[in-house]
């Protein structure tokens, strides 16, 4: 693990520092298809290309458009990204599972970063990056990267980063303790880290019923991660200053509101709410630091 040289100088690393293989088989088959073929940000519960639940504070709830569901989804990353010390200018980040690279462009663009690198084990979310952002990569072509790389495995050197970032990715990740632990190694001491999902509660009965429930726990492509076992591994990993909150309310109401005039009738993503009211999940923004 961590074989890459990294970008001492503050820029972003170019695609031949950053390219490695990547074994196809380590992507979960519902994985594979979600974001290959699939292309999740096509279906109708995103919008705009970006793929999350998103933070709908402060939006007219009323009859939500699709350029409120864009603004929910751009307003969880600044949520995440807020959380990094000042000045911005300083920090390199990573983006792990950035998707289509939406959010990694936002954070240059609106934070200015020193430099962004949008992390990705799937092949074909790491190209549509590229395609999406070509413009934001030519107007930065020293800041702002994508490339392919697992949670666990990382493409950068140790204590090479400021800060790792992660938005609704890690429901999909198998198990969270390589995370923190990669996390750890590529951050330097003091390093920032967030992470923003849904984490579920404690208890073997509780990923049987959401596997009722919810299509993407029952095939497989969301993994049931209970937030005190996160926390753990990263206190394992070395982290301090673990700070954990509770973002549901700002979450699942907006989204509901949004999929009764988008998907149809009984829709199994509809039970997110009420998988949320019975306390089988929340979402969670978590953050801590590398000592």
């Amino acid at each position: 693990m961590g074989t890459y040289l990294g970008a001492p100088d503050g820029r972003a690393p170019t695609e031949q520092e950053t390219q490695r293989p990547m074994d196809h088989n380590r992507i979960p088959p519902t994985v594979r298809q979600t974001y290959g073929a699939g292309d999740l940000s096509k279906a109708a519960t995103f919008a705009g290309g970006f793929i999350n639940f998103g933070d709908w504070h402060g939006i007219d709830l009323t009859s939500p458009t699709p350029d409120d569901r864009i603004h929910s989804q751009e307003q969880l990353y600044r949520r995440v990204l807020r959380t990094f010390p000042e000045p911005p200018e300083r920090l390199r980040l990573a983006e792990v599972g950035s998707g289509r690279g939406l959010g990694a462009a936002l954070a240059l663009r609106e934070f200015r970063f020193a430099a962004v690198t949008g992390v990705d084990i799937h092949p074909d979310q790491v190209e549509r990056a590229r395609t999406v952002n070509a413009k934001a990569l030519a107007t930065y072509p020293d800041r702002l990267a994508y490339t392919i790389g697992s949670a666990d495995q990382l493409p950068f050197a140790d204590a090479t980063l400021d800060g790792v970032y992660s938005v609704e990715a890690a429901q999909h990740f198998r198990e969270l303790t390589g995370f923190a632990h990669e996390a750890a190694r590529v951050l330097r001491p003091g390093g920032h880290l967030a992470v923003t999902t849904f984490f579920t509660a404690e208890g073997p009965e509780v990923a049987e019923r959401l596997k009722i429930l919810l299509a993407s726990f029952a095939d497989g492509l969301d993994v049931p991660h209970p937030l005190a076992g996160f926390t753990a591994d990263l206190a394992d990993a070395g982290f301090t200053d673990l700070r954990t909150e509770s973002i549901g309310p700002d979450v699942w109401p907006g989204l509901d509101r949004y999929l009764v005039d988008t998907v149809p009738p009984g829709h199994w993503t509809r039970n997110f709410l009420p998988a949320w009211r019975d306390r089988l999940l929340d979402y969670h923004l978590v953050t801590a630091a590398r000592s």
